[in-house]
């Protein structure tokens, strides 16, 4: 295939997302502490997913179902029966910078996606969540002039696999189905998405694992961040 421009998914597809997770709630689980909350690391995993349960039920399918600022406050309110916001804005605050310091790219996207722009492809990044921590993640990773569109699922009022968080970049960039490719590591999200709108996928970082049956597969499949440009140049 030859594409014109690639669409890149963001979270575990340019940077592993676990280890930053990990210490983004690690760093929140101390700012707890300071606070004077008393968990251990069993009890502060609960009160975290107490929090995003409820989030997750009530704001599925939306960009604030993945802000973790919701999450804490869900999760002070339960635990205390008041709102103190100050403590959930430390704890939110918290989480995203231990997860951003911990942030870096895969191996082989840097040069991967200098190759693409000096061949001429566009690239852009569609993305769920909110714009503003979105946009502090291409900032930490170094990507503001490696892409040339970035659009979030708190623009579109759609998540993946809605079809404007494909056909929005495409848009924007004067761009066709027929020109364009989609990477990502989840099937649900972005390989049902973009194939539903007639683009063309590839999925990498998925679990080696992962159940296709009965769904869209992806057009391609790679074990190498690198060897995508072997695929669409």
């Amino acid at each position: 295939m030859t594409a014109n421009v690639v669409l890149f998914d963001l979270d575990d597809t340019l940077y592993p997302y676990a280890p930053c997770r990990d210490a983004g709630l690690e760093a929140a689980r101390e700012t707890a502490s300071d606070l004077g909350y008393d968990f251990d690391a069993t009890a502060f995993d609960e009160f975290y997913q107490t929090g995003r349960r409820e989030v997750k039920r009530e704001l599925s399918g939306t960009a604030a179902t993945h802000e973790r600022f919701i999450y804490f406050k869900r999760a002070v309110e339960e635990h205390t029966g008041e709102p103190r916001a100050g403590d959930a804005l430390a704890l939110g605050e918290a989480f995203w910078e231990g997860y951003l310091e911990e942030m870096e790219l895969f191996p082989g996207v840097e040069e991967t996606l200098e190759t693409l722009r000096s061949e001429g492809v566009d690239v852009a990044i569609t993305t769920n969540l909110t714009t503003r921590i979105q946009l502090a993640k291409i900032e930490k990773l170094g990507l503001e002039k490696r892409i040339d569109v970035l659009v979030t699922s708190e623009e579109t009022g759609r998540e993946k696999p809605g079809s404007v968080m494909f056909t929005l970049p495409l848009a924007r960039l004067d761009r066709r189905v027929s020109e364009a490719v989609m990477v990502g590591d989840n099937v649900g999200a972005d390989v049902v998405g973009a194939n539903a709108v007639g683009l063309e996928t590839v999925l990498w970082n998925a679990e080696p694992d992962e159940s296709l049956e009965g769904r869209r597969k992806p057009d391609h499949r790679i074990d190498a961040f690198g060897e995508l440009t072997e695929l669409v140049l």
